[in-house]
């Protein structure tokens, strides 16, 4: 199956709520990206929480994450 972001929500820090197309919904610490050059900005909280959805987590700044590492890194809310 082909997984995709249905629904994101903020939960504070670095935590995003998704809920993807299988049913499933996983917290999601995004900390351990931050480091990565396309991230960095995103340390700014402000900005982490300006994202938008289409099938996955996209950012102003062109960021985005795949919908796989989404799920694999999520813990079941």
């Amino acid at each position: 199956m082909y997984i995709q972001v249905t629904d994101v929500e903020y939960m504070g820090d670095y935590i995003l709520r998704c809920t993807f197309n299988n049913g499933d919904v996983k917290d999601v610490d995004m900390t351990p990206v931050l480091d990565a050059p396309a991230f960095k900005a995103l340390k700014d909280k402000n900005e982490f929480r300006q994202f938008g959805l289409d099938e996955t987590i996209f950012w102003a700044n062109g960021a985005d994450i795949a919908p796989e590492w989404l799920f694999s890194h999520g813990q079941k809310a």
